[in-house]
């Protein structure tokens, strides 16, 4: 299966943080110390080093909302680049065409940016894509599509003021790619060198 379409705050309760993945944070917060499933309650076991790498992984999996198998293609790119690959993987999750549109503020979540992606709303470079794990290159260009903009909850993230990455530049309904993201650059607490000591065992 593609994504996860169960209850999304038990992905953000199993890490034990507010993942972003629901718009509603104090909705989120109420339950979140508490782990789901039949013992959830109990106190919670010391993880080996393994399992906080693995917690690390799948966190960033859930942030992203992407599968394993895709995760795992992006970290074989990372290694590949002659940069540090912690550094290089979180770029490249970053430059994800869904994220781009949910950095933007033109969605409350990734989920809902990868609808409007998949639904053709969003114009790359004049032409109309649907293809959310697409890599934006630097001068790639977006335009959100009329229909989008008549969405109750789209409406309202297009009035309220989001704040934007440096990396991009944005006007009201269109927007640029500057420059390619770095590290510096992702405000979500994700330690990715965990991730590579997972997969380089």
């Amino acid at each position: 299966m593609s994504r996860h379409i169960g209850p999304r705050n038990k992905l953000a309760r199993q890490i034990g943080e507010d993942l972003s993945l629901k718009s509603n944070a104090l909705k989120v917060g109420k339950r979140i110390n508490i782990r789901p499933g039949q013992h959830g309650a109990k106190r919670r076991r010391k993880l080996s080093d393994f399992g906080i790498q693995l917690r690390e992984k799948q966190k960033i999996r859930y942030i992203y909302g992407i599968t394993e198998k895709q995760l795992r293609k992006l970290y074989q790119q990372a290694t590949a680049s002659q940069l540090a690959t912690g550094s290089t993987l979180i770029s490249l999750l970053e430059r994800r065409l869904d994220n781009v549109v949910f950095r933007l503020g033109w969605a409350p979540t990734r989920a809902a940016a990868r609808q409007l992606v998949g639904h053709y709303h969003v114009l790359l470079n004049g032409k109309r894509h649907n293809i959310s794990s697409y890599q934006v290159q630097t001068n790639d260009t977006f335009v959100l599509g009329a229909k989008a903009t008549k969405i109750p909850a789209i409406k309202d993230m297009l009035e309220s003021e989001a704040t934007q990455p440096e990396w991009l530049e944005k006007k009201q309904i269109a927007a640029k790619v500057t420059r390619l993201p770095v590290r510096t650059d992702v405000i979500e607490p994700v330690e990715e060198q965990l991730v590579v000591e997972y997969y380089s065992r």
